[in-house]
């Protein structure tokens, strides 16, 4: 168990928290004390994380609801319910929305559409909703390094290194890494600090469900995915697990980052191309 820092007074929240790396943030949160709101589509899926949540931290200050980041109202809703719940909050992590495979040639107007829509409003809606407690919390009294509020993008490696079978989402995963410096430089005058990760392969639902289709069925997990690493060219020959991730995003939402805005995190082992 890690164990980064004090965060008994901070009240944070993630989208998307019920598996994969937002449920991993919500675990690390959870861990270092905070009280953390979470949210996801479906309703089952985040009852269940939420009850194993609160197995594992039976003491802890925890909010589940859910709701859909793509509708404004229902993130208006989760804030107000997230403050009489919790208090204000003072992270956001926005973690929202699967990759669209689809080449130019085969990507038609409402698949572009429906794409930009879920990347750009995953995190506009979200922000929308949760900035005016952010801006309270970043007021407060203390050091500047104490009170800066934070928000959080969980982004792709696409957003630097598109690849040509994902070009709707390669382009919106850059305009999303563009979004993002755009919003440090307005927020920054109120204390309100912006960043991002990119991820590269990271172990999840959807790997699995590839492993169990796997034509050679005498490899393994580990060995399936070293091939797998092997094939992408991986460099640390593996992939990268939730909670690497997760880490990333408690470093940049919390005091450990008090000076970073507008910056990104490579979590791709060694992926990127890019110094």
């Amino acid at each position: 168990m890690m164990n980064l820092l004090d965060l008994t007074s901070t009240v944070a929240v993630v989208t998307g928290g019920s598996s994969g790396i937002g449920l991993a943030t919500v675990e690390l949160l959870l861990q270092s004390g905070a009280a953390v709101a979470f949210c996801g589509r479906d309703e089952k899926r985040l009852r269940d994380a939420e009850a194993g949540l609160r197995a594992r931290f039976p003491t802890a200050r925890l909010f589940a609801a859910a709701c859909n980041v793509l509708e404004a109202a229902d993130m208006q809703r989760f804030a107000a319910d997230t403050e009489a719940a919790l208090g204000t909050a003072s992270i956001l992590v926005n973690n929202a929305g699967q990759g669209r495979v689809s080449t130019f040639a085969d990507t038609a107007d409402q698949a572009w559409t429906e794409e930009l829509h879920l990347k750009f409003f995953s995190v506009i809606h979200p922000t929308r909703a949760f900035l005016p407690q952010l801006k309270r919390s970043a007021s407060a009294p203390g050091t500047a390094d104490q009170r800066s509020a934070a928000i959080v993008c969980v982004n792709s490696l696409l957003a630097e290194q598109p690849e040509p079978h994902m070009v709707a989402t390669s382009a919106a995963r850059a305009g999303i890494k563009n979004l993002v410096r755009s919003m440090a430089t307005e927020f920054a005058p109120a204390g309100v600090r912006v960043n991002g990760i990119l991820v590269g392969l990271i172990e999840s639902g959807q790997w699995r469900r590839r492993f169990e289709a796997r034509e050679n069925r005498a490899l393994d997990w580990d060995a399936w995915t070293g091939e797998l690493a092997a094939r992408k060219r991986i460099p640390l020959g593996r992939l990268g697990l939730p909670q690497e991730a997760a880490r990333a995003i408690v470093f940049l939402a919390t005091s450990l980052s008090s000076y970073t805005t507008g910056s990104h995190i490579d979590i791709s082992g060694g992926l990127s191309h890019h110094a």
